[in-house]
């Protein structure tokens, strides 16, 4: 079995502030006798590393790279781990569960399996049950899964956010290793920092940045996924391109027939160069754990959480997204930001690759006749902390932070897509 990882770059630290630069007493200073203030800047730096792997066959006996994985940073220690999986995977590889505890009687010396690997369910529902939060944090209590044991999360990418939470609350944070199985999470959410559960209505209200021990992406869970699933997870590909890679762009749309067939060999190029621009951002993107109100990840995502909600989630997170691409795109050119063509081109693609562009709650409207759908900018500005942010595209392949949006070009940009789609 052969197996390619990538590494985040090193990260070079910056040298450290000290509070004395600040007018205030750093900590290797002492306040004057009898003074009635002193202020300390605590400031310290913390490294954060972790592999992305892709393999084949993860928990086939010989396959090496499980194993090493847990052991990476203690290999004299014999590591327990516990597993959650998707109900679909789990329905999709009945001999799952089976695999995974003949692996690790076959690495007996190096792993230790702590408990029968315990299914969930998957989709977004599972991330709106606080209950199921709590029981499975007492399930780790109860199986004496400790922040030195791994919790392993197989699965789409709603389930990994949930079993990420878990994780990280857990303990104030047990190891987790993800195991995305399908396009979406393995090209985009499975490489991230990110996990949580919906909570009052808001997607992702409750959660934590928290990064995986590792990433292990096994290509053969894609082999199952519906033709529906697969596209929907090139929604994100299309988005990092557009705001971070012309390049990759114009290979999407060269290889639009060839992803829309769910050919292998374009799938896994194009899982792989989504998931390297990711975590680009994130390792030098200058602020991966969002203290601040940009998020670039995120374009065209304003409109397709609140979409994904209005829909009740009949709508997949990737085909919302690329509604909201469709949308923003044409809203830039509709405010002279980008040049003309660049919409026509954008929802040419995402026509090729097999997207529906359009939804009847687009245009649903409150009993004020308010359309629901912008109510996503105030979710969008409270969840990013009262400052709203927007990347727009200033060319295809450069993204542009803005501030504001206007609600009356919006709704022409709703107009236009909907003439794209409908004919009227």
């Amino acid at each position: 079995m052969s197996a390619e990882i990538a590494r985040l770059p090193p990260r070079r630290d910056r040298a450290p502030r000290h509070a004395t630069d600040l007018g205030v007493v750093g900590p290797e200073a002492a306040a004057p006798p009898g003074a009635p203030h002193a202020v300390y800047l605590q400031s310290f730096a913390v490294r954060y590393e972790y592999p992305v792997c892709f393999t084949e066959h993860l928990f086939a006996p010989g396959n090496p790279v499980f194993r090493d994985t847990l052991r990476r940073r203690e290999p004299g220690r014999r590591h327990r781990f516990v597993v959650f999986v998707d109900g679909s995977v789990a329905a999709s590889f009945p001999s799952l569960a089976h695999d995974i505890a003949g692996y690790a009687s076959c690495h007996a010396d190096a792993i230790e399996l702590a408990a029968p690997a315990e299914v969930l369910p998957g989709g977004e529902s599972v991330k709106n049950d606080p209950a199921l939060v709590t029981r499975l944090q007492h399930w780790l209590v109860d199986h004496g899964i400790d922040r030195h044991a791994f919790v392993v999360g197989i699965g789409g990418g709603a389930m990994l956010d949930l079993v990420g939470f878990v994780a990280a609350s857990t303990h104030r944070g047990i190891r987790h290793v993800r195991v995305p199985t399908t396009v979406l999470a393995q090209n985009d959410s499975g490489v991230g920092v990110k996990n949580g559960v919906n909570a009052f209505g808001v997607k992702n209200l409750l959660g934590a940045f928290a990064p995986p021990f590792a990433v292990l992406n096994d290509a053969d869970f894609l082999r199952t996924l519906q033709p529906r699933d697969k596209i929907a997870g090139m929604a994100e590909a299309v988005k990092v391109a557009l705001i971070r890679d012309r390049d990759f762009f114009d290979w999407l749309e060269a290889s639009a027939d060839a992803l829309r067939a769910c050919e292998p060999a374009a799938m896994n190029r194009m899982i792989r160069r989504c998931a390297e621009l990711h975590m680009r951002q994130i390792a030098h993107g200058g602020d991966p754990f969002e203290s601040g109100s940009a998020r670039p990840l995120d374009y065209g995502h304003w409109s397709a959480h609140k979409l994904e909600a209005l829909t009740a989630h009949e709508l997949r997170h990737g085909e919302a997204v690329a509604i909201g691409l469709a949308i923003d795109t044409r809203y830039a050119v509709q405010l002279g930001m980008l040049r003309a063509g660049g919409d026509d081109r954008v929802y040419a693609l995402l026509k090729r690759l097999g997207f529906h562009l359009w939804h009847p709650m687009l245009e649903a409207r409150d009993a004020t006749g308010h359309l629901l759908l912008l109510r996503g900018l105030q979710d969008f500005r409270e969840h990013l902390g009262g400052e709203l942010t927007i990347t727009l595209l200033r060319e295809l392949g450069v993204g542009e932070e803005v501030h504001q949006m206007d609600g009356d070009e919006i709704v022409r940009a709703l107009a236009w897509l909907r003439q794209r789609e409908m004919g009227a």
